[in-house]
């Protein structure tokens, strides 16, 4: 083995253990012009499809959550852009999970690394995450989606609607706004 290889190598052993991320490789979001759907153009939300391993609760369909407002969070935990959206969404999650918000975290992975079920499983201690969490290894959800960024974010209302979208950090006053009027909540 080469000495290039093996460095290599121990990198990404690294990363896996430690959950750590590589600045640069995941933030093609962050530069990514932020995307907004239109009320007028409101289209059906996919339902979870191939999904692998459901942490935090039994398998979900979108069928089964109509009447809520559903958060769809699409990450991986080698994401420094990810990881810095986690904060904000456990802190959606925990204003508005007894006001009729449902959170779901899809977890599509980037590399190799990520589709281990008990390196998203640490992530998760790790983070302090306590909602719904599908494993989308063969990325089946995240192409129902046609989704291209990590992190994005989904709002689904109470019809099955997707009525927000976004890609990237930030707009978290904006995500609360919208939730907030989708279940009539003050924020």
């Amino acid at each position: 083995m080469t000495f290039k290889l093996l460095a290599v190598s121990a990198a990404l052993i690294g990363i896996a253990v430690t959950g750590a991320v590589i600045p640069g490789i995941c933030d093609e979001a962050a530069r990514a012009a932020p995307v907004t759907v239109a009320a007028a153009s409101q289209q059906t939300a996919p339902d979870f499809t191939g999904i692998n391993n459901w942490f935090n609760s039994k398998p979900l369909s979108l069928a089964d959550l109509r009447g809520k407002v559903v958060l769809v969070d699409f990450w991986t935990y080698g994401c420094v852009n990810c990881v810095n959206t986690l904060p904000h969404v456990t802190d959606l999650y925990a204003k508005y999970k007894d006001k009729g918000l449902v959170v779901v975290g899809v977890h599509t992975p980037e590399f190799p690394f990520e589709r281990s079920a008990s390196n998203v499983q640490a992530a998760l201690k790790r983070h302090g995450i306590t909602y719904p969490v599908a494993q989308d290894n063969d990325s089946k959800t995240w192409n129902a989606y046609s989704n291209q960024y990590w992190p994005a974010q989904y709002i689904i209302d109470q019809s099955g609607k997707i009525v927000f979208q976004h890609a990237g950090e930030g707009r978290y006053d904006e995500i609360d706004r919208t939730v907030a009027r989708l279940l009539n909540a003050n924020s």
